[in-house]
């Protein structure tokens, strides 16, 4: 392991990402938010908002008590899925500070209301629906017909092996090939994902962290063999290192030699593929590995922020990069959460990239994101309900401003989607924004005092989280010292005794269960999937110019011991030369060695 990246630790200002500063900017600006509005007030006149105090104030006293008192079997406690206790109605009163330049109008900063002006008016959200799964071929005609049935951007997913950085013959790769994704083993594979589909004409999203590089270079040599430059590709890479020690951890190498490759990757792409999303900021995991709604929206803005850090760090400017940085979010079932969770986050980011960063660039200031629906909220008891807990979690996003949307599948709780399942999935998406109406109007809860109370709450509390992890000394060491990951295991531990003591109601679970035994079909991966693979990789290895193969890794490794040089053009040489995932990866274990995570007390 290199003990520490000189390039990650030399600039002062990364507070945020490193040390931490007592003198924290996050407290004051928390402070001047709450005195924003205090000193706002403007759309309501004061003695109407008395008055409709002292209404509120009498229905409490003399109706809503009497009700409540008399109600039998009712909820003691009413609370969001992250806490914030809630008042039996909202009104005026808790809107009466709002000023409105505050939350302005859509594609206006700060941003609340929406990125883009006209919104779905325009044109509806980009619809992806997570596909691979089994060999290439399979994913290859997986896509195809997603694309015939209305999709309009590709998202790939890739099996445990690839996430890892193993070929699909390693040991640790047995029995798990092709089973919760693609398998990409060599540039071979994924010439066979991408065949037959123009990527001069497509945006393609793939879920790939540690090695997105890999997978970045392999995209762009595919691109190259069907003729199209770097330079027009469209769509997005995870690369999301931060969340992986955070939450899903899948990485392969200390947090410092993955976050050198990121920027690598940026500094790359800033150059060579300027329409392509290099990171896509992911809070999906984070909220999956059971962080409430607070948690998911502070924790994956901190990321971002420490990603622009890094960027500064690479000596690039924000404006170059920051319209690049996409972010990744869960909607789950706590519906107008998530609707003010969504609005928050376009605040918080433009504000802060305005503010502490001076970013003037309105492109720079600009939040995209893309919404997956809630695995975890998923059941494999009656999974046919699963259907109407996408529904209405893909309506939250779509009520919260999201540029791009993928529904999970019903069975999914059981398997890989079959194509039915997919198919409804899609199906959801497209009823939404055909039939309802709802993409008609941009921002449509706008002015809600439900909705706009709640957003400023989020807003709030994320505020607090950012202090607390400068306090804790840093993003970096916060993650290194487990208190994020601290933070996530105890929230989900106190979601999941609200389930066990029937605090909180998961419908087919713990209330109106029944017995079932073969509720649905679900889709098998055979094993085949791993002897074709195997054999395609040993057919690669046989075939390949295995001169140029151990040149280009000797290069590319020299080039990962230069903690000054950036590794992906030795890479991109690397991958048409038919280099293998395996070996480029382990090219990378030889320098930095793995990462083991703290333990949690």
């Amino acid at each position: 392991m290199v003990e520490g990246i000189v390039y990650f630790q030399a600039r002062p200002a990364s507070d945020m990402l490193l040390r931490g500063s007592r003198d924290s900017y996050w407290k004051k600006a928390a402070r001047v938010a709450v005195e924003r509005r205090a000193k706002a007030g403007t759309l309501y006149d004061r003695k109407a908002v008395e008055s409709v105090r002292r209404g509120l104030k009498q229905w409490e006293e003399t109706i809503y008590r009497e009700w409540s008192e008399k109600a039998q079997g009712t909820r003691a406690d009413f609370q969001t899925a992250s806490g914030i206790p809630l008042k039996p109605v909202y009104s005026p009163l808790d809107v009466a500070d709002a000023d409105y330049p505050d939350q302005g109008f859509p594609g206006v900063y700060p941003y609340l209301r929406g990125v883009y002006p006209n919104m779905y008016r325009g044109r509806h959200w980009t619809m992806r629906m997570f596909s691979g799964f089994g060999t290439p071929e399979d994913t290859n005609r997986r896509l195809k017909l997603l694309l015939k049935h209305g999709e309009t951007g590709l998202s790939v997913a890739f099996d445990m092996p690839t996430l890892y950085g193993y070929d699909c013959d390693h040991q640790k790769a047995h029995g798990e090939v092709g089973r919760c994704g693609v398998n990409v083993s060599s540039l071979k594979d994924m010439e066979v994902i991408f065949d037959g589909i123009p990527l001069g004409k497509v945006s393609t999203s793939m879920t790939i962290n540690a090695p997105a590089t890999v997978l970045t270079c392999m995209y762009a040599g595919v691109a190259r063999k069907q003729g199209v430059p770097m330079s027009k590709l469209r769509g997005t890479v995870q690369a999301d290192m931060l969340k992986e020690y955070i939450a899903q951890k899948e990485w392969v190498y200390p947090p410092e030699a993955h976050l050198r490759l990121v920027r690598d990757l940026m500094v790359f792409c800033t150059k060579e593929m300027p329409l392509w999303n290099y990171i896509s900021i992911s809070g999906y995991h984070i909220r999956e590995a059971g962080s409430s709604a607070v948690q998911e929206l502070a924790f994956t803005l901190a990321d971002g922020f420490g990603y622009v850090e890094l960027g500064l760090e690479a000596g690039l400017k924000v404006e170059q990069f920051a319209p690049r940085l996409s972010f990744f979010f869960n909607s789950t079932m706590d519906f107008f959460e998530e609707i003010a969770k969504f609005r928050a986050a376009r605040r918080i980011w433009a504000r802060v990239l305005s503010e502490k960063y001076g970013v003037k660039d309105k492109r720079s200031l600009l939040m995209r994101f893309h919404t997956q629906t809630s695995g975890a909220s998923l059941t494999w008891q009656q999974p046919i309900n699963n259907v109407v807990r996408t529904a209405i979690e893909a309506l939250a996003a779509v009520l919260g401003g999201t540029q791009s949307l993928h529904t999970n599948s019903f069975d999914e709780a059981w398997a890989l989607p079959t194509e039915q399942a997919a198919e409804v999935a899609l199906r959801t998406q497209q009823i939404i924004a055909e039939e309802t109406g709802v993409p008609s109007v941009i921002d449509p809860l706008g002015g809600s005092y439900y909705v706009e109370w709640l957003t400023e709450q989020m807003e709030e509390e994320a505020y607090k989280y950012f202090d607390r992890i400068e306090s804790a000394g840093g993003l970096l060491k916060a993650i290194k010292t487990g208190f994020l990951q601290r933070e996530i295991a105890e929230n989900s531990y106190r979601l999941s005794k609200r389930v066990e003591e029937g605090k909180d109601s998961v419908v087919g679970v713990n209330k109106y269960s029944k017995q079932e035994k073969e509720p649905i079909d679900f889709l098998k991966i055979d094993f085949k999937a791993q002897k074709s693979q195997v054999r395609r990789l040993a057919a690669v290895r046989r075939t390949r110019d295995e001169p140029k193969v151990k040149a280009a890794l000797a290069k590319l490794q020299k080039a990962f011991e230069d903690e000054e040089a950036n590794s992906i053009y030795p890479m991109l040489d690397a991958v048409t030369h038919y280099a293998t995932l395996g070996e480029i990866v382990d090219a990378g274990r030889t320098v930095w060695g793995t990462f083991k995570e703290p333990m949690l007390l």
